[in-house]
């Protein structure tokens, strides 16, 4: 499950295209340290499983608003499949503000 493998076929689930992942969620104010390390966690196990390095960010001027941002995505589906595995096994959905929930975009470079 390497996000790095080549593209077999235009259309597949491992393409030439390159997809920008953007996650946010809303961190319960009680437990921004245990999810600060969640995410560290998630962060770390995800680089080793599928070779795209993460990063968390938090808005500017809302602390408690945070995205994660995975860049050079070319296998979507193994990528998927592995942050659905590694955010069960964090816990972070728990430590969620009371009724936020993770959102995620997908974003590719526009053609000029």
């Amino acid at each position: 499950m390497s996000a790095t493998v080549r593209p077999e076929r235009e259309g597949s689930p491992t393409s030439a295209v390159l997809v920008s992942y953007y996650v946010y969620y809303r961190v319960a104010a009680a437990h921004v340290t245990a999810a600060r390390q969640a995410v560290a966690a998630m962060l770390t196990l995800l680089e080793q499983r599928t070779y795209v390095a993460g990063r968390l960010l938090h808005r500017q001027d809302e602390p408690l608003l945070w995205m994660e941002v995975y860049e050079g995505v070319r296998d979507t589906v193994a990528f998927d499949a592995v942050l659905v595995d590694l955010l069960s096994a964090s816990g972070l959905t728990a430590l969620l503000e009371p009724g936020a929930t993770r959102k995620t975009e997908r974003f590719v470079a526009a053609q000029a």
